[in-house]
């Protein structure tokens, strides 16, 4: 199993990809649109999000519409927003995992029990940041190829915001934290001979060392037919002065 110090490294990493999903997913600038007008009241820049569109004007006023309508937002978009939701709830139950999976913790169990632990909050942590790369990646995408393609004005076109930059940032320290969760596999340990009759463990290896000399002279002793024990010894010559 991991250090502590490394388990506690990937469970910061974790946090950090965590509250860097959640704030990328309610952050209005998923795209932007830098206008330069010499005119007041004439926006410079417009933003749009997951959940709302914002204006900035050159006097300083900030602006902001909610996306009550979900129908008439586009495929990219509606995904987008579900998986990043998602995403958010998978990495917060992972932490609650990774908080019982820790060494330095006294709760969660046996240290198998938290390896196991640990493992299962590598992979939310694993599933979470794929949960953010796959549909912020789509969304670049779209964003791009609506720059490149269309016939509109270049002060109409859109380009990737700094939320995407954050997503990206916060799947990789989600990605990365994950796969350190995931090498806490608790290994094998191994078993110490159990001593039931003495609690000194060198005495039954003494005992049977002592014994064994006794076994053998009495073996050598029986298996020979020229040496009789006395006692046997005895009995014949009484029978020979009997006879």
């Amino acid at each position: 199993m991991l250090s502590t110090a490394v388990q506690i490294l990937a469970f910061a990493l974790a946090l950090l990809g965590v509250l860097g999903a959640t704030v990328a997913t309610l952050l209005p600038n998923w795209k932007v649109s830098i206008n330069v007008w010499s005119n007041i009241m004439t926006p410079i820049s417009q933003m749009q999000g997951l959940w709302m569109d914002c204006v900035w004007y050159s006097s300083g006023v900030f602006s902001c519409t909610m996306k009550n309508s979900v129908l008439s937002l586009p495929a990219y978009l509606q995904t987008t927003r579900a998986a990043m939701v998602l995403s958010c709830m998978v990495a917060a139950f992972g932490l609650c995992l990774a908080s019982l999976g820790l060494k330095c913790t006294r709760w969660g169990g046996s240290h198998r029990a938290k390896g196991h632990t640990a493992i299962a909050a590598g992979g939310c942590f694993i599933l979470a940041s794929f949960l953010c790369l796959v549909p912020a990646s789509w969304f670049t995408n779209e964003v791009i190829t609506a720059f490149l393609t269309t016939d509109l004005p270049d002060s109409s076109k859109y380009q990737p915001g700094g939320a995407l930059c954050v997503t990206f940032i916060s799947a990789g320290f989600l990605l990365a934290g994950g796969v350190i969760f995931c090498l806490s596999c608790p290994g094998k340990r191994t078993r110490r001979p159990d001593y039931t009759s003495s609690s000194n463990p060198d005495r039954p290896q003494e005992k049977a060392l002592q014994e064994k000399p006794e076994k053998d002279q009495e073996q050598r002793l029986y298996s020979s037919p020229s040496k009789l024990p006395q006692k046997d010894i005895k009995d014949s010559y009484s029978l020979q002065e009997y006879v």
